[in-house]
Formats: structure tokens, sequence, C-alpha cells
């Protein structure tokens, strides 16, 4: 496998082994934008397949194994990215492999991509999703622009790849999966968190930390890290947000009127009073503040930012309005770790106190179900009802005595049950709930539509 440094510059296609992942998609459009040939492999066909398909890149769904089309059987050519998630024994990944192809993870092709321009990256275990689409937002309302690379659907480009020809700024998502993160040369970053996750790579919460830590270090001498208050990490320019906290970029005040969702910014140049966020949530609020304390650092303006907080529409699958009305609430989101449950959960306190909520949730492999098995279940208990779905394994084979009736026998709610996709959905179709939740990281979307349809005409 030839690991050398290059430039993208050498190549002039690009080949993708697991194309129809949100990273891989990004990628595969970039290249696409660029006018190079794009083609790729995934598992299944999904929405995100179709609309490359649409957009010009080949897609299929069987393992060619050394049969790959022609036009990338050049190796010197040819970039091939692959993501980890792809069994190590698959036919194409092994035939790529001998033949001396360049073979890259997504994180290094992002590397390569973001060393000739300024990186904006966004790390945490919580909030980088909707973190750094807020920011490619705020970024494109100004005059300054830029290129990004999201891990979902932004509302408001319908995509997970925004384009700015001239722009200097490139704003990524820095994953700490696999130790992604530290393939990037970021110019400055925001952490929105570093509660520990990924353990199965890690090992430990100390040693998790310390991946952060060296991401840290990256940085830009001339640049700076925007950081969380609870951030257990020190940076040369650091500087701190959060909530009711005495930092330099604090909000306060959160509050819903007329609808809109507010707070109220402490800045070191002074205070914002009402700022209204397109999007509603704690967490959603502290997200807000980071891009505003890293769009101040850039030079942007109040009002700027302001109108920019206003029109910003969210991330599909990030606190997704499906039903908005009086009599129901259906709300679908991407929370797999106990802290973003939370989260999701306070949220839901603050914007529709003493109303009976109902959640749908999918665990997310094996080993975060184990290794979070207590947190998990304390914050499921904050519901009036849970139903829980199978495990979703995603890379992993089952361990024994992790599974969903374990953990609902944990949870502290005499109304809990364990149903297939199907049967909760007729449960909670049937229900009475003033607000319903779908929450998972694993194929837990594929119910949302048809209980979406079943609420709206029971």
């Amino acid at each position: 496998m030839n690991q050398s440094t290059q430039h993208i510059a050498s190549f002039d296609r690009a080949y993708f082994i697991g194309i129809g992942g949100i990273g891989m998609s990004a990628l595969a459009r970039y290249f696409n934008m660029k006018g190079w040939k794009v083609a790729g492999y995934d598992k299944t066909p999904s929405p995100i397949t179709q609309a490359l398909e649409e957009e010009g890149i080949s897609v299929h769904f069987e393992d060619l194994g050394e049969n790959l089309p022609s036009h990338f059987l050049n190796t010197e050519k040819t970039l091939l990215v692959y993501t980890p998630a792809i069994p190590k024994e698959m036919k194409e990944l092994l035939f790529v492999q001998e033949q001396n192809y360049t073979v890259k993870k997504r994180a290094e092709v992002l590397g390569m991509i973001t060393r000739d321009s300024k990186a904006l990256g966004v790390a945490g275990t919580h909030g980088k999703t909707t973190t750094s689409t807020m920011l490619a937002h705020i970024l494109n309302e100004s005059d300054q622009g830029c290129n990004a690379f999201l891990g979902g659907i932004a509302a408001n480009f319908n995509s997970n790849f925004v384009s700015h020809p001239t722009s200097e700024w490139t704003v990524v998502e820095a994953d700490e999966f696999d130790r992604s993160f530290l393939q990037l040369t970021p110019y400055a970053s925001i952490v929105t968190s570093t509660d520990a996750d990924h353990l199965d790579i890690y090992g430990d919460s100390a040693e998790f930390l310390q991946g952060f830590r060296s991401y840290i270090d990256l940085i830009s001498p001339d640049g700076f890290a925007v950081l969380h208050k609870d951030v257990e990490l020190t940076a040369k320019n650091e500087i701190r947000y959060g909530l009711n906290a005495n930092v330099a970029f604090s909000g306060s005040n959160l509050r819903v009127e007329n609808g809109a969702f507010l707070m109220d910014v402490k800045t070191p140049e002074g205070t914002w009073d009402a700022v209204e966020l397109g999007i509603p949530g704690t967490h959603n609020a502290e997200n807000a503040l980071s891009c505003i304390a890293l769009g101040v650092q850039l030079g942007l303006s109040e009002d700027l930012l302001r109108s920019a907080l206003k029109s910003f529409k969210g991330v599909k699958r990030r606190f997704e309005y499906h039903i908005r009305t009086e009599e129901k609430v259906y709300i679908d989101d991407y929370a797999h770790h106990p802290t973003e449950i939370n989260a999701l959960l306070d949220s839901i306190e603050l914007m529709y106190p003493n109303k009976k909520v109902i959640g749908i949730f999918q665990p997310h492999l094996f080993s975060r179900t184990r290794d979070f098995f207590d947190d998990f279940a304390e914050a499921l208990s904050r519901l009036d009802e849970l139903v829980l779905l199978p495990i979703y394994p995603a890379r992993e084979l089952p361990i024994e005595g992790v599974t969903s009736d374990a953990l609902i026998e944990k949870v502290n709610s005499s109304k809990k049950s364990v149903l297939s996709p199907a049967d909760a959905v007729d449960l909670v179709a049937y229900s009475d709930y003033d607000v319903i939740l779908t929450m998972g990281a694993g194929n837990i979307d594929r119910i949302v539509l048809p209980l979406k349809n079943r609420l709206e005409n029971e």
C-alpha cells in the first residue's frame, strides 16, 4: 500500500469503498465538483447513494473484487478512499491493497485537502455535526464563505458538502473515532466535549482524553482553540464558552418567546440581548456560543452573527421536527450516547414542561451499550414510557449479556418494552403522548417516515 505523502494534484479520479457514508459521500461530491471521475461501492442503496447517482457518480452494491470499473485500474491516477467500517476481508479492499494503489482513510484525504487551506475543525464527543454545519452556514452568510465537509445533511444546503471556490476556509468535523482527527492540521478548532466514547478503540477515558490533547497540539501556532467550559484541556490560545459560566463567551436566560428560542450572550466586548436561534435546545445554545466565539475571532460582526444564527435550519436527524402542532410533537434525534440523551431530554423539559413523553431508542454498538450501561439506563428512565429496539451492531459482533432486554431491566420505569421496529411503530402510533421521540444512530431513521405517517393519520 502506497502511504507516501502525496498531494491531491497527483490524482484525477477517486474510487470509494463505502461511498454511501455521510463523510465519504461529502468527499465524493467534492471530487465530482472538481471534475474528477468518481465511483464507488456501498453495501445497500440509500437516499445518499441515490443522490450521488443523480449527480453523475456511479455506485454499485456488489463486491466486484478485482473487477473494478476500467477507469479506475490506473493505480497511479486513482485515489482510493475507504471507510474503517468496511470488513478487512472485503475483496475489493484486498485487491486495491495488493495492487499498490494509494489507499487512504477519509480523514487522511481530508488532511490532504485541508493542507492547502485554513482548516477550522470542530471536535468533541457530542455536537460536532450541528456545530460544524452552523459554522459553515455562518461563514456562507458572510463575505468570507467556506468549503465544508459535514457529518449530516444540512437543511440550509440540503447537502453534506458546501462549496466556495475562492474561500480560504475549510470547515471539517474532527472525528475522534479511530483517532482520525490526528490526520488534520487545523488553523483553529472548537472542542465541544470530551466525554469518554469509543472505548473499544481507546481502552479507557484517560487515553481518550490524551487523543484530544494530541489533536489540540496540532492547532497552528497563530491559530486558537475554542473550548467548552467543561473540557479538561488547555491550549496556547484558548477561548472558553458555556452556559451560565464565568467565561469569555457565556449564554444565559434561555427562553421561548412567541415560538422563538432566545438567549442573552455575554462577550468580552459587551452583552448581546435576546439572540434568536433558528433551532431550539440547550445543547444548541452552547453550539451557537462556540460559533459566536470563533466568528468574533474571525472578525464577523454581531449583526451578521445574529442574522445567521436566526436563519440556521439545523441538520437532518438533529432535533428534527416531523410533527409540530398544538396537540402533538414528534422529534427525531441522532442521540446515541447517554450525555446526548440527557441533553435532548433537558431541551424537551425546557420547551414542553409537564408534557408526557414517549421515546423509541435504538442502542448503537454492543461495546458502547456495555461501556455506558448504567448511564443509558439512568438517562432513559427519564421518559414517561420507553420502547427499546434491539441493539444495532454496526461493525461489531454480539457481546454476551449485552442486549436490549438486559438494558431495559435496569431502566426505572413502569412503562417499558423491547419491540421490533414495526411493533414499536404500532405501539407509539396508537398512544396518546404529547411528545414522541425517536433516538439513535443506527438504522432507526427507517421508521421515521412510517411513524410520522401513522401519527398523522391515526
